[in-house]
């Protein structure tokens, strides 16, 4: 706290402040220091204020051992001065008599006289104030459960006694009538107990996300596997990180173990790494340690006790060792409260939850499913397909001669025989053979260096695949190989000119760059003597390549005839010698050039000639590829029917090669957008994850970041929420993205999404503080000012929807700053009439100048956007600024100001149509218009004149679903009459 306040209001204000941040260690801090603070005042109200923020900092902030310190200097100052307590104040006090029970219990070192004495104070003081008892048998019989004794008395004593307004609240005395029946082993019973809480209709600051864990194996019990990924995901999200919520936590890990996710425990735990230092609770430190070693016993059972772990800081931890340390500290704790309980009830429990069998084999939490094999650190990069590992041959000759003899026909097996050539060579003590057949050593590490160019190449690391393919052309010629160092030479002069920096100096300049770059290639094919006939399709297939590159850099006609005749000479050239991959090549090649001029009718005609051909006489792994080409042809034909048949089978035929030769990433990502096309957004989403786990496999983070952020978007857009911010959660935990490793708006934009995600979830403190947060790093993108305005923008909404005002304007001035170097029309003019409303609807009269401001502004937006010829996707700007002038007036009571603006905002709709959405529009505004008049200005005849001409324009259109709202308006109008 920088200044201490100097008076009381400074005081309230910063104890409201305080109030907003989450529980943890600098809210905790904070309020000792205004507690400091409010000791300086004369006056005792600000010194009890301040103890009840300390004590509710204390509560929640896991810190069970001080806050009954606070409460008796709490109750000392009740007992000495009861007049300083208002009703509220004084209802505050003897609801935290219960947090003072539950604290005590928390710890084992109080004895079990000294809880059972508090619990009799606590009566005692409830019956002097003539206070219900209810709380106090809840008090009860919640210690003579946590001690072990039989439950069935203090249980009827409480439940059967009716609420106060001190008990409880509903949520919580449900989680523990069902927790009773749980306890009784009646997991049915348990259930019904929880329905109204698991529904959503009971909630508190602890619930849901309580019950959700207690009833996340019950469920799964029950069969009812769904509903419990839906808890889980939910559910973990209340209580992450949350030192008050461990034991929750650790329920959640549990759940893990115990349904074939460790893969995911393992991830959570670490996300959770905080609760093995900051909860300072025994019992929740128990019950989370007793879930951790659910999940840590279950991952070392199934031979993975050498992973790495997030356990207690200070020092590494694999699953084994954490395992350990886990399991004395849990006993330990299990001890000591049995010890003052004078029960076993701990030990049992920990026995009991340990002792339990999986309940499930696998049941998928999330949209990104992982292995424990996915997470070992050196886990090997493989494609998760069905394929058998191609035979490698023993001998070392034969092993030589194969690689090349795969490598020249372009056969994906060629890579399993380089790789185990690269091991066998990189041994100490490599013993190069004396056969001629597989020619020097010199030779074999240009082959080498040539197939590490190509794969560097696959992953667009452009410059690193110019530098190896010349190296390796180097060693080529000094090997006596003419021929390979020219195609090597080739590859060199087509990376370079793919690198990143051509495209920074724009589309001109890397057009120029290819064009060079097929002179020289055509000048190397022309200088170099020798070739044999497969060496010398692959340049001009090389040089036709580079030409197809440069059509799809310029877009221009005149590079398409080029590109053509490039591939006449390939194709000629390959029939002439009988060379199957690059006959087929080349009218993939011709195939594409037609899509890439538009000709879409002439590409799949020679998509399906390729096919044919493929077909009879191969070679097979181009067939994934040609059924690839010609679904997206289909796609951009309109018939994602064919599409999805082509893709699918592409995808059937390319689990017989390695996904990284045949591209089965990018076949699951256009089945997905077949999917769209065909309706089936489940089933697109099921092959985005796919597509994104296929790529961070093979090490393509980049792409498979970016498909999983479209894969959480299209989560949010179908409503799947905590999908969504689960598989968020889990990539922005990855280490190279918490380390600033990966690309900085990339990681921005998967934020953004959580946040937006966040918010439809109706989590609105955790939405607006992201938002906060990316608005403050976005507002130094000088480079994209454009987006900085629409994240400040939805920024201010949420800001808005929080109440905040004055916080929502600072970040609406920064996006209107940023908005004037890069325009965002329609984004600024929606923020800004949400944030009008917002303020008028929630404040009234006193809010209509901070309303008109915001609309004032949306009004210069509107002009600027006129002027600049801009037309919006949704309502016309002008109109709908005009229909929130007439809303925000109405909120504020101004009447007469709200119909001019209804009436001008109809003007300017002008009259409806067949276009159905501008028909509901004008619908609308009609109906505002007429209760503004008919209800608040009360004309009711000119009013019903309105509403029953737009019922019967309306009905003559056929816009029948418009009219009810008007004539059930109407109608009460009539009856008001």
């Amino acid at each position: 706290m920088p200044t201490a306040p100097q008076t009381t209001d400074e005081l309230y204000r910063a104890l409201q402040e305080n109030h907003r941040r989450p529980y943890g260690l600098t809210r905790t801090v904070t309020a000792e220091e205004l507690v400091d603070a409010a000791e300086r005042f004369a006056e005792p109200v600000p010194l009890v204020r301040a103890l009840f923020e300390l004590q509710e900092a204390y509560t929640y902030g896991s810190e069970p051992r001080k806050s009954p310190v606070v409460f008796a200097r709490l109750l000392t100052l009740f007992d000495e001065q009861p007049d300083v307590f208002d009703d509220r104040m004084r209802h505050t006090l003897f609801w935290r008599f219960k947090w003072v029970a539950n604290a005590l219990r928390a710890l084992p070192e109080i004895p079990l006289a000294g809880l059972r004495q508090w619990l009799t104070e606590m009566r005692d003081r409830y019956e002097k104030a003539g206070l219900g008892l209810q709380p106090y048998y809840g008090q009860a019989y919640q210690l003579a459960a946590h001690v072990g004794e039989d439950t069935a008395l203090a249980y009827e004593l409480w439940a059967g006694r009716a609420r106060t307004r001190l008990s409880d609240c509903e949520a919580c005395e449900i989680c523990e009538r069902a927790l009773y029946h749980l306890a009784a082993g009646d997991d049915e019973r348990a259930l019904r107990a929880w329905e109204p809480v698991l529904a959503g209709k009971e909630s508190c600051q602890e619930e849901p996300a309580r019950s959700f864990s207690y009833a996340l194996l019950p469920l799964l019990r029950a069969g009812r596997t769904d509903q419990a990924r839906e808890l889980h995901l939910a559910g973990y999200r209340g209580c992450r990180r949350n030192p008050s919520m461990a034991g929750e936590a650790g329920r959640h890990l549990e759940f893990c173990a115990l349904t074939g996710n460790e893969a995911r425990g393992l991830e959570l735990l670490a996300e959770n790494r905080n609760l093995f230092d900051e909860v300072d609770s025994p019992r929740e430190r128990f019950d989370f340690l007793t879930g951790v070693e659910v999940l840590l016993q279950r991952v070392e059972h199934l031979g993975h006790g050498a992973l790495p772990a997030a356990g207690f800081t200070g020092r590494t931890w694999t699953v084994s060792d954490l395992h350990a340390e886990v399991r004395e500290r849990a006993d330990g704790l299990a001890a000591r409260f049995d010890a003052r309980n004078g029960t076993t009830a701990h030990a049992d429990r920990r026995k009991a939850r340990l002792g339990r069998a999986p309940l499930l084999d696998a049941l998928e939490l999330t949209l990104r499913a992982r292995t424990l094999d996915d997470v070992a650190p050196a886990a090997p990069v493989a494609a998760p397909t069905a394929r058998t590992a191609p035979a490698v041959p023993e001998s070392l000759p034969e092993l030589i001669l194969r690689a090349r003899e795969l490598d020249e026909q372009g056969h994906p097996d060629a890579r399993a025989c380089w790789a185990r050539l690269r091991t066998l060579v990189a041994a100490r003590g490599y013993t190069h053979p004396d056969d001629p057949a597989a020619g020097p050593l010199v030779q074999l590490h240009a082959d080498l260096l040539d197939d590490e160019a190509s794969r560097a190449g696959e992953k667009d690391e452009f410059a690193d695949a110019a530098a190896l393919h010349e190296e390796a052309a180097g060693l080529y010629d000094d090997a006596g190989q003419p021929g390979h160092a020219a195609l090597a030479r080739a590859c060199a002069l087509l990376a370079t000119a793919q690198d990143p920096a051509q495209e920074a100096d724009g589309a001109e300049a890397k057009a120029a760059a290819l064009t060079a770059a097929h002179a020289s290639m055509v000048r190397l094919h022309e200088e170099t003597s020798g070739l044999t006939p497969r060496q010398e399709a692959r340049l001009l297939r090389l040089r036709a390549t580079a030409l197809g590159m440069r059509l799809q850099t310029s877009g221009s006609e005149e590079h398409i005839a080029p590109v053509l005749a490039e591939v006449d000479l390939l194709h000629a050239f390959a029939t002439r010698h009988d060379v199957d991959a690059q006959i087929s090549g080349a009218l993939l090649l011709r195939a594409t050039t037609h899509a890439l001029s538009g000709d879409l009718p002439a590409a799949l005609t020679g998509t399906d000639g390729v096919l044919d051909r493929l077909k009879e006489h191969g070679p097979a792994w181009h067939l994934p590829r040609a059924l690839a080409l010609r679904g997206r042809l289909h796609l951009g034909l309109h018939n994602a029917q064919a599409a999805y048949t082509d893709l699918a089978e592409g995808l059937r035929l390319a689990a017989d090669w390695p996904a990284d030769t045949v591209d089965a990433s990018r076949l699951h990502s256009d089945l997905a957008g077949a999917c769209l096309h065909l309706g089936r957004p489940d089933e697109a989403l099921r092959h985005l994850t796919r597509s994104a786990e296929i790529d961070l496999r093979l090490g393509n983070r980049f792409d498979a970041f970016c498909t999983y952020g479209n894969a959480a978007q299209l989560s949010l857009d179908l409503g799947r929420v905590e999908d969504c911010i689960a598989l968020l959660d889990s990539m922005l935990a990855e280490p190279d993205v918490t380390a600033g490793e990966l690309d900085d708006r990339l990681v921005a934009q998967l934020r953004l999404t959580r946040a937006r995600a966040l918010h439809a979830g109706e989590d609105l403190k955790a939405a607006t503080a992201e938002f906060v947060a990316l608005a403050a790093e976005s507002a130094g993108w000088d480079d994209d000012p454009g987006s900085h305005a629409m994240i400040a923008a939805e920024t201010a909404v949420l800001l808005g929807e929080s109440g905040e005002f004055g916080r929502a304007r600072e970040a609406v001035d920064q996006a209107l700053a940023a908005h004037a170097e890069d325009p965002r029309h329609e984004q600024l003019s929606n923020c800004l009439r949400e944030l009008a409303r917002l303020q008028a609807e929630r404040q009234g009269p006193e809010g209509l100048a901070g309303a008109r401001a915001f609309l004032a502004d949306a009004g210069r937006v509107a002009d600027e956007a006129r002027a600049a010829g801009y037309e919006a996707h949704g309502r016309p700007l002008d109109a709908a600024l005009a229909y929130e002038h007439g809303r925000v007036n109405a909120y504020a009571g101004e009447y007469e100001d709200a119909l001019t603006a209804l009436e001008k905002a109809l003007a300017l709709l002008g009259e409806p149509g067949q276009d159905r959405e501008h028909a509901g529009e004008w619908a609308e505004c009609v109906r505002l218009a007429g209760a503004v008049e008919g209800v608040y200005l009360e004309r009711t005849a000119p009013a019903l004149t309105r509403l029953d001409a737009a019922v019967s324009r309306l009905t003559a259109l056929g816009h029948t679903e418009g009219t009810e709202p008007l004539a059930s308006l109407a109608a009460r109008l009539r009856d008001e009459k």
